[in-house]
């Protein structure tokens, strides 16, 4: 099963982390990182920009609205994620528990949905299944 890490974050815990040292920050990642490929249950993880270099599409009104970051509130920020293949819920929680970070940060853990978790007489479904099949429909690197 896949299970999405979701990194989350405050303005606070970012400016805190402003005074750590960088160098031990990318350093911890990597061990941790290193850890989940050793293990053989890393499918892929990215950090993002800051939410100053993103935009949010709307869709409340008839037609979407861009809003140029930083946008709104920024109680809680998305600022990465991990995407592990584990045996179940418990197993993508003990990997949550051991990631580098700190007051202020969560990691969401979350259940990525597979073709398996739809009706399989579907037509869109029976296609995202082909796609994949074929190696169309994945992520590109």
């Amino acid at each position: 099963m896949k299970y999405m890490l979701i990194m989350r974050t405050t303005d606070e815990a970012l400016a805190a982390s402003a005074e750590l040292d960088f160098e031990q920050i990318i350093a911890d990642m990597g061990r941790y990182n290193e850890s989940m490929i050793n293990a053989g249950v890393l499918a892929g993880g990215d950090g993002l920009t800051p939410a100053e270099e993103g935009v949010v599409v709307d869709f409340t009104a008839d037609a979407p609205i861009v809003t140029d970051g930083p946008y709104g509130e920024t109680k809680e920020l998305f600022n990465g994620f991990w995407i592990l293949d584990v045996k179940d819920q418990a197993e993508a929680v003990e990997w949550a528990k051991r990631a580098p970070l700190g007051a202020g940060d969560k990691l969401e853990v979350r259940r990525i949905t597979g073709v398996e978790d739809f009706p399989a007489d579907n037509e869109w479904i029976q296609k995202e299944a082909e796609w994949r099949a074929a190696g169309e429909g994945e992520p590109k690197a």
